[in-house]
């Protein structure tokens, strides 16, 4: 939400990135001595791409691609369910309707899911509500008992009382403490000596439904505060926040090539003429246990193809200074075969007063890329008055199904630029078939794609999420070095067709375990379709 915070104004464990050379924050937390040389001995003497398990191989970006000719790569957004919205603003202290997380238990189908509500018009009343189902189209909003709205039973699990801003929930089932299988990152107000501060709180609960809040508030103190030259770092910070830390704004994920929590938040960039509160950003933080969290990282900011242009100005005529262009209000993130992706909150302040969803891009968390940003992963509605038809509020929770990804957002008719408690608001969700972010396909009638240097060893099948419908793929397979290899050349492959996610690899005369051991190029010829993955198993 905007408005009270406007008024007061983060490689595994080592930190070593999946590309590039490690980040500072990363060199700071490799352990000292012999260790450091044992762990770079390791990672030197491991084999390039060594085939020891499942992988999937998306074709989002040229990161498994040695090079490839006659292709070009294809975006596809994702695609809103026609019976939006699945949660309606249907209940008296449900004004706005916003962030949400969502989980779905693999184990019985069972869908749950939290949201933040305004039960007036002041950001101060926001409360954290709980809904579930068995499919995820059809809701219910159990009257929990726990929390009262003018003597009714609400379905909240936190009331407004404090305010929880951006809470975000993620189920961890690897934590052994059954009290703590789940967790929630939000912001929250708070009394520290005797001045209200603003920052990151989080809460713990078994079920879902009954939440404990961390006595320690903030554990993070918060980025806000008004336009100022930045502090000095002994300066009693009575009325502005810590540069580039969290804000009111939070998405909790699990990192799981780290194996730590990642908060990744909206915060504030300076102006350009150096003043505090311009321009919003995401930072990073992480934490092993939940509460200790680490100083935040910058990690993605908006640029001079954001916009106009027209931000550089100074603050002209009507426009509030921390609405002009456009800016990324919060950039959730999930991780998903061996890439991270943000959902990127992508607000228009100053002239459409929009928010759409862009898809971004990342191989380690940290260092991002935008190629998708011309086309909107998840646009707002072409109709003003659908409930998403202003600004959408994605997370970091999608949920995966058999062949389908959803991604679930909140969304409300008004705009940045206007009435924010213009109805209808609400939740609903668009989706993609499973591994469908990008794919690549030829420019012309045929094309190939040739996969960088792999130990194909203990590899026996190859599979293609491909659409060849109206044509052909086939593989074929060469040396580390580019020669054809005996029966498996394009002209001995099978011919695929078919728009499936699991079209195999074959050839007429031979399978993988023919090849003698070492590493190969797999190459992908393309006729007239399109290929999206590649798993090998």
């Amino acid at each position: 939400m905007q408005g009270f915070f406007e008024r007061s104004g983060f490689a595994r464990r080592f930190g070593i990135p999946r590309r590039g050379i490690p980040t500072q924050a990363g060199r700071d937390a490799w352990p000292k001595g012999p260790l450091i040389l044992a762990t770079a001995a390791l990672v030197l003497a491991a084999p390039l791409h060594a085939a020891t398990a499942p992988s999937t191989l998306l074709f989002v970006d040229d990161h498994d691609v040695l090079y490839r000719s006659g292709t070009k790569r294809v975006f596809h957004p994702a695609k809103r369910f026609a019976g939006n919205p699945v949660i309606a603003q249907d209940k008296p202290w449900e004004l706005t309707i916003s962030y949400n997380s969502v989980y779905r238990d693999p184990a019985t189908g069972k869908y749950q899911l939290w949201y933040q509500a305004l039960s007036a018009k002041s950001p101060e009343l926001a409360s954290v509500c709980y809904a579930e189902s068995m499919d995820g189209v059809k809701w219910i909003k159990p009257e929990l008992g726990l929390f009262s709205f003018d003597g009714q039973k609400t379905n909240m699990v936190l009331d407004g009382e404090k305010g929880h801003y951006g809470a975000s929930v993620l189920v961890d089932p690897r934590d052994p403490d059954p009290e703590r299988r789940y967790k929630m990152a939000f912001y929250r107000v708070a009394e520290v000596e005797g001045r209200e501060t603003m920052g990151l709180a989080v809460a713990f609960s078994p079920d879902g439904i009954h939440w404990k809040v961390h006595p320690k508030v903030p554990l993070l103190t918060g980025s806000y505060g008004k336009r100022l030259d930045p502090p000095f770092a002994d300066e009693v910070l009575e009325d502005r926040g810590i540069p580039l830390s969290v804000s009111d704004v939070i998405d909790v994920m699990y990192d799981e090539p780290r194996g730590v929590y990642a908060i990744y938040s909206k915060t504030w960039l300076d102006t350009p003429d150096g003043k505090s509160i311009w321009k919003r950003g995401v930072v990073r933080t992480e934490s092993k246990d939940f509460v200790n969290w680490s100083t935040p990282q910058l990690v993605i900011q908006p640029d001079e193809f954001d916009g106009t242009g027209i931000e550089y100005r100074p603050p002209i005529g009507k426009v509030h200074p921390n609405r002009r262009g456009v800016q990324l209000r919060g950039g959730p993130v999930f991780f998903a075969n061996d890439v991270y992706f943000s959902l990127l909150q992508k607000m228009d302040g100053e002239t459409t007063g929009q928010m759409p969803c862009e898809l971004a891009i990342s191989r380690n968390g940290l260092d991002w890329n935008r190629p998708f940003r011309k086309e909107d992963f998840i646009p707002v509605d072409a109709d003003k008055d659908k409930f998403d038809g202003g600004c959408l509020w994605t997370n970091s929770t999608p949920v995966y199904l058999e062949d389908e990804i959803r991604f679930y957002y909140g969304g409300y008719s008004g705009l940045w630029n206007g009435d924010l408690f213009r109805s209808p608001s609400g939740i609903g969700f668009a989706s993609i078939r499973k591994d469908r972010f990008a794919g690549i396909r030829p420019m012309e009638d045929i094309g190939q794609v040739t996969l960088k240097a792999r130990d194909l060893s203990g590899v026996e099948e190859i599979l293609l999420n491909a659409n060849a419908e109206q044509g052909t793929v086939k593989v074929e397979i060469l040396t580390d070095g580019g020669f054809r290899v005996k029966g498996f050349t394009k002209d001995d492959a099978v011919a695929l067709t078919g728009d499936k996610r699991d079209l195999k690899a074959a050839w007429k005369d031979a399978k993988l375990s023919d090849l003698p051991s070492g590493k190969y190029w797999i190459r992908i010829h393309l006729d007239q379709a399109e290929v999206f993955a590649c798993t090998l198993r």
